[in-house]
This record gives C-alpha cells, sequence and structure tokens, in this order.
C-alpha cells in the first residue's frame, strides 16, 4: 500500500505531468507488443487498456495505452491528460468515431465510447477520485472539464472480459 500511496503522491506533481505523457505511453506500448498485448507495464497500478480509435481528422487508426475504471457494464476512460491543459487528443477521436477496439489482457475487444455528461458524470467522477485520488490533482490544475468516457462492448459482441 505504501508503494502505491508514494506512486500517487509523485503522480500528482507538474513534473510528472511534464514527462510521463512522454514516457509513459512509450514504455506501455513496447511492453504491450513485446508481451503480444498480455501486459501494459502501467497496468501494475491501475487497470488498462490500449484503445485503437480512428483519428478524428485523418481517419487513420491510433492505438494509445490508457488508464481504466473497470465497471459493470465496461470501463471508464478518463481524459486527465495528467493534468495538462489540452484535452488529449484521444477524447477528440472517440467524440468524433465512438466507435473503437480496446486490447484488455490480451483480447481484442469491439467497443463504443460515450461522453458522459450530467449526474452520469458527477457520479462516475466521484468514483474515479476514489480509485485514484491524483485525478482530484490534476482537476485542480487545469481550467478544462476532464472527460469521462464509459467504454462499453458493442452490441453483440458478450460481457466484460
Amino acid at each position: 500500500m505504501i508503494g502505491v500511496r508514494l506512486v500517487q503522491k509523485v503522480s500528482s506533481t507538474p513534473v510528472f505531468a511534464r514527462v510521463a505523457p512522454h514516457v509513459v505511453p512509450a514504455l506501455d506500448r513496447a511492453v504491450h507488443r513485446l508481451t503480444r498485448g498480455k501486459v501494459l507495464l502501467s497496468a501494475q497500478l491501475l487497470p488498462g487498456v490500449v484503445l485503437t480509435a480512428r483519428g478524428a481528422r485523418s481517419g487513420q487508426r491510433r492505438s494509445t495505452p490508457l488508464a481504466c475504471m473497470p465497471v459493470e457494464d465496461g470501463w471508464v476512460l478518463i481524459g486527465s491528460n495528467f493534468g495538462r491543459t489540452g484535452h488529449p487528443a484521444w477524447t477528440r477521436n472517440l467524440m468524433v468515431h465512438p466507435d473503437a477496439e480496446i486490447s484488455w489482457k490480451g483480447a481484442e475487444i469491439p467497443v463504443t465510447a460515450r461522453l458522459l455528461e450530467g449526474e452520469e458524470r458527477a457520479e462516475v467522477w466521484k468514483a474515479a477520485l476514489v480509485f485514484w485520488p491524483p485525478y482530484a490533482t490534476y482537476q485542480a490544475r487545469v481550467e478544462r472539464e476532464i472527460r469521462l468516457f464509459r467504454i462499453t462492448r458493442r452490441a453483440g459482441d458478450g460481457p466484460p472480459g
């Protein structure tokens, strides 16, 4: 537990916000590739997926390793961008092209994303703060509202694994 608290404290710092976006995804991609989709390095602390969505403008497939919060009907993706000012690109991609795929524990799963708003977002945000308290620090650092997406299997593709 002390290791998790230390990581939470470090991940709440401005230095982490500057460095992590360049280091964490690169390490995750490399480990994910080397283990044939079975392991994400960052998932040793938080559950993680590799989201593959079409680019909002280009339409090209983009793969992004992300922490996720598993929920009863799927997953929640949190567009914290490590507390940096802009929304992460993957959030815009999902808003334009909500049908995507995730790699979850080695399985490729077709999903649909839905941006959470209003009361539903507020409820999920409270759960996200319990799940990973540094999200509160990330939100406090930025003026934008951090985007939350509920990701569910596309109809007819079975329950989450």
